[in-house]
């Protein structure tokens, strides 16, 4: 296996030939059973790597009754190693601020300092040590080449720069790949404009940011007079949020650029995020298992699914010094298969990659109903108007579903266009999704757009739990 080897150590220099399809191809295409074998063996030493430089592992461990010399194969991976999950990592730091005991290096070698927004809470600080920096440029170079980008090629990172990994592993990955590098970045007011006049005068080879963010940014340049297919775009790759592997949602941005679209991304504390990830000839998401080891779990039992059924992701770390995962959960929900992949790659693969966060779902009227999947139909009717919203409310005593969707200028101007379209909506709901939904039709451009990952749902259940409480007192 080329460049097999923990801590990992990558020449720099090395790019393979541009007419071939894979950067390291043994280790791409060599048959499942024998890179199995190989992800034992880097198991073994990121475990006792963990279990001496890690006092979270060591404790966490010890506790379940897991010692890394017991661990002989996947199996014992799955069944005694404890899954590790994001309220751990708070905890951790909290106790030992600010990057946990779990950093496994000396705070001198952090190169890279990332996390969360702390936006619900106490925010996750990431420590990445140079050399893990490195191991992150290169993997995600290598994810970038199968999708088809290649030294030379221009690549606008069009995400905001701070604190989220996400553009900044897009540019570390590009910078790496020998391309040239547009870090337009995003966030601030009048900037999409920017964008698109940019985009407009350079026609960059590609573009990273969300899918939310390239279908605003499409309006917006059809608003400035600009074709979108104008940009020259060929390939755009996205994470952050479900879309990209979305039939409905890819196929729009397909049409509205003239682009091919790419899905990539599991979570910021898995860096290199881009072990999910798209390839030229493949839809959905490849496991790039000889970078992140991926399992699908059942959520309660955080045991391994059989190929074919949905689960939540739990990654391990193969190449991370610094902070390494060892089977962390997601909280995500996806499905995966073991087939013939069309690029010829030997991965496992989750066909319609991450349906979302486990946590996003909401039931109404006994079905379970994901945000992604309301997405998906809308996106599949001619006349919506690019956003919408998803309010859950209560009446009486079930849960009921409001739908308030901006329909196009020329439906919305029309009393009668604007009805149908209200039922087209109802139907496609009704269809796709078996749900009986009240909709609103509104002006399009009144929904708030953002550049970062789309925040559609909004749960007013609180506020009838809160009258309902203030009721019963006042009754009693």
């Amino acid at each position: 296996m080329e460049s097999w080897s923990f801590p990992p150590a990558y020449d720099e220099n090395f790019l393979p030939a541009p007419e071939g399809r894979y950067w390291f191809p043994r280790r791409e295409t060599m048959p499942a059973g024998d890179r199995e074998k190989a992800i034992l063996e880097r198991l073994q030493q990121v475990c006792a790597y963990a279990y001496e430089h890690a006092p979270l592992y060591r404790h966490k461990w010890d506790e379940a009754g897991f010692h890394p010399g017991q661990l002989k194969s996947l199996e014992d991976f799955e069944e005694k190693v404890p899954v590790l999950t994001k309220k751990d990592l708070r905890e951790a730091q909290e106790r030992h601020p600010p990057f946990g005991d779990y950093l496994c290096v000396d705070e001198n070698d952090v190169f890279h300092i990332h996390g969360t927004s702390g936006t619900t809470g106490r925010p996750t600080a990431f420590a990445i040590s140079g050399a893990d920096w490195r191991a992150i440029a290169n993997a995600h170079a290598r994810v970038m080449w199968g999708m088809g980008l290649r030294p030379g090629d221009t690549i606008c990172v069009a995400a905001v720069f701070s604190l989220y990994m996400g553009s900044w592993g897009a540019l570390a990955g590009a910078e790496r790949l020998g391309a040239k590098s547009f870090p337009f970045g995003a966030g601030v007011s009048g900037m999409s404009a920017r964008c698109v006049q940019w985009l407009n005068m350079l026609k960059p080879t590609a573009f990273y940011g969300t899918p939310t963010y390239a279908l605003h940014l499409a309006q917006v340049a059809e608003d400035e007079g600009i074709n979108p297919r104008d940009m020259q775009l060929k390939i755009m790759f996205f994470s952050g949020e479900p879309g990209a592997s979305i039939p409905a949602i890819r196929e729009r941005i397909e049409g509205l650029y003239g682009a091919r679209v790419y899905d990539s991304g599991s979570m910021a504390e898995m860096s290199p995020w881009m072990n999910v990830a798209s390839s030229a000839e493949t839809d959905g998401m490849l496991c790039w298992q000889d970078v992140v080891y991926t399992e699908v779990c059942d959520p309660e039992t955080m045991r391994r699914v059989p190929y074919g059924e949905r689960g939540t992701p739990v990654y391990t770390h193969l190449e991370r010094a610094s902070q390494p995962m060892i089977r962390l959960a997601s909280g995500d929900l996806t499905r995966w298969v073991d087939e013939p992949n069309p690029c010829g790659r030997t991965y496992p693969r989750l066909p319609h990659g991450i349906f979302g966060r486990i946590d996003d779902m909401f039931t109404i009227r006994g079905e379970n109903v994901y945000p992604s999947e309301i997405d998906a139909a809308l996106n599949e009717l001619a006349h919506y108007g690019g956003e919408h919203r998803i309010v859950i409310s209560r009446e009486a005593a079930m849960d009921e579903l409001l739908l308030r969707v901006e329909a196009d200028a020329e439906t919305f101007a029309n009393t009668d266009g604007a009805a149908r379209f209200c039922t087209e909506v109802e139907h496609q709901l009704q269809k796709m999704l078996g749900l009986r939904t009240a909709v609103e039709i509104v002006e399009p451009g009144s929904i708030p757009r953002t550049d970062f990952k789309a925040r559609r749902v909004i749960d007013d259940r609180a506020v009838f739990h809160q009258m309902q409480t203030q009721l019963d007192e006042e009754n009693r």
